[in-house]
């Protein structure tokens, strides 16, 4: 049996970058902020933190950086995914050791006419069983081209090591499938902000949602809010924030997360290259709706 179930809305961190060096001076004023909110934690090197762009001497620094500053109440979930299961586990470990009190795996997809639910079955389980914090299987098809289907979450939850899923493929039947097959004490998470109601009514335990790092507050009330049985009240804070959730992610994605952070009071910066900054009508964009959520600070 699992141990604990990890619930709550959790925010997927930006890199902040100075010079294209990480800035810890800022990570630091971010993470005191986020940590004053109802997040129960935050995922440090998930596709908003530019993972694919970090080394892993980096990726270890900045998951004890953030350990060292968070909460003792608040997790710490690491994104470790990497293509090969050797070094998946291997980073999981440092994760570990780091302070991550569980992993984020997103599936490997180079060679993705290889990646069958056979082989990525064969993935989880193995990286599960080396891995010595608990497992999250992170399904994101918009970045892999791969989607995990709720038969094979359903398959892998049966693993003790692993207790829960990041959905991002916005497809709500399949995550109502998932949450039907899984044990109680398994964790779905919806990817996104845009269906953060739908997600929990059906049974959801939480969320990672890149809105989440610029609007805590309101991501953390639609979810306490359905929990609760508000429906109206939560479902007319989803439909205000699904604007602002599409600007940070599918049309501007990190680079838009990060002008929207700047506009709220943290710092965003700049992505780390090849990724260009938002441009300055993406950021007009941003500003206006941000302005409509009351929340420009600058």
């Amino acid at each position: 049996m699992r141990t604990r179930t990890i619930t709550g809305i959790f925010a997927p961190i930006p890199t902040p970058f100075v010079d294209g060096g990480i800035s810890y001076d800022h990570l630091a004023e971010n993470i005191a902020k986020w940590d004053k909110t109802g997040l129960a934690g935050l995922v440090v090197m998930g596709s908003n933190g530019e993972a694919a762009y970090l080394d892993e001497d980096e990726k270890v620094e900045m998951w004890a950086f953030t350990r060292k500053h968070l909460s003792p109440e608040k997790v710490l979930i690491a994104g470790t995914g990497q293509e090969s299961t050797r070094a998946t586990i291997r980073l999981t470990k440092k994760a570990a050791q780091a302070g991550a009190q569980a992993a984020l795996v997103l599936s490997p997809n180079y060679f993705k006419a290889n990646m069958t639910p056979s082989a990525l079955e064969r993935f989880y389980m193995d990286v599960a069983d080396e891995s010595p914090i608990p497992i999250f299987i992170y399904n994101m098809p918009g970045n892999t081209g791969i989607n995990l289907s709720s038969s094979l979450v359903v398959k892998l939850s049966s693993h003790p090591n692993i207790v829960g899923v990041k959905d991002s493929s916005g497809n709500i039947v399949q995550i109502s499938e998932t949450i039907k097959g899984v044990p109680e004490d398994f964790s779905v998470f919806a990817g996104s902000a845009s269906f953060l109601l739908p997600a929990t009514v059906m049974g959801a335990k939480g969320g990672t949602l890149a809105t989440a790092n610029v609007v805590p507050d309101l991501c953390v009330e639609i979810f306490e809010l359905a929990l609760a049985g508000k429906i109206g009240e939560a479902r007319e804070i989803q439909m205000s924030v699904l604007e602002l959730n599409a600007l940070v992610t599918a049309k501007h994605g990190v680079a838009g997360l990060k002008a929207a952070l700047d506009m709220v009071g943290y710092f965003g910066g700049e992505p780390r290259k090849p990724m260009l900054p938002a441009s300055e009508e993406a950021k007009a964009e941003i500003r206006k709706v941000l302005e409509k959520l009351g929340r420009v600070v600058r």
